[in-house]
């Protein structure tokens, strides 16, 4: 039996079609000696500050740097810090499950590198073992698919696309969860979000806000040449704008 995890159900669906398996089941569909499953986006994640003991924000215990990083399902907020989101609890064991079934896995996780990380994480998380090959494809076509699935790679020759995507992550993590403490602390102002990506472009867009808003305009002069040629008309403008109307008419004294 062969397993097949795509990122979506959409996804999962059309693939289920070009080998076979038409038998819907909870979670996965199944035939013709394959089982197709799907993730739900981030099924698995980086454990929050908790996980390390690291409990509110205090500013001696930063900055929070995880000798190793733990992953856990999806987390959602709860009342008191967070908790496991129970659709990704419900997925994780139909894919495991599945995992369990099968002599090997097809990755059909999207193309890219947090596709790359969407399978790895949960196939980690899971402690799986069994032998995977990697589906790359760009489109849902059915030539696509079985162009793909005829020309599979060897799972470990996108280990490089995984360990980029995982320093991302992680990167993500250090940045986000210390600077947001270490800032929110230090305003006391509540609870205040940084991101490594976030930030610099909300700053770049409040730049240009500020731009804007404080935008004065400037009255200017340019010189604009109009001639027609029988049936043509050819417009001109000159790219040197005069602030003054003087110089403007000097220019154009001098054109003439």
């Amino acid at each position: 039996m062969i397993a097949i995890i795509a990122e979506k159900p959409s996804v999962a669906r059309e693939i289920a079609v070009i080998v076979g398996a038409s038998d819907k089941k909870d979670g996965y569909i199944q035939g013709n000696n394959y089982m197709v499953t799907w993730a739900l986006g981030h099924l698995v994640g980086l454990a929050m500050p908790e996980e390390y003991g690291a409990t509110g924000f205090v500013r001696e215990q930063l900055p929070i740097i995880p000798d190793a990083f733990k992953l856990l399902p999806r987390q959602v907020k709860a009342d008191k810090g967070y908790k496991a989101d129970t659709g990704a609890l419900k997925q994780l064991k139909v894919i495991e499950s599945v995992f369990n079934k099968c002599d090997k896995i097809i990755v059909a996780t999207d193309a890219g590198r947090e596709g790359e990380l969407i399978f790895r994480y949960i196939y980690s998380y899971l402690e799986c073992t069994k032998p995977f090959d990697r589906l790359w494809i760009s489109s849902l076509t059915e030539k696509a698919i079985r162009d793909g699935l005829n020309n599979l790679k060897a799972g470990t020759e996108y280990d490089n696309l995984y360990y980029s995507a995982r320093v991302r992550s992680e990167a993500d993590w250090l940045v986000g969860i210390n600077a947001s403490q270490a800032l929110s602390i230090s305003a006391g102002q509540g609870v205040c979000s940084l991101g490594r990506v976030q930030t610099p472009t909300l700053a770049m867009v409040c730049s240009r806000y500020r731009e804007h808003k404080n935008f004065t305009p400037v009255p200017y002069w340019d010189l604009r040449l109009d001639k027609s040629f029988g049936n043509h008309a050819l417009s001109d403008i000159t790219k040197d704008r005069k602030e003054l109307q003087r110089e403007a008419k000097k220019q154009f004294e001098k054109k003439k």
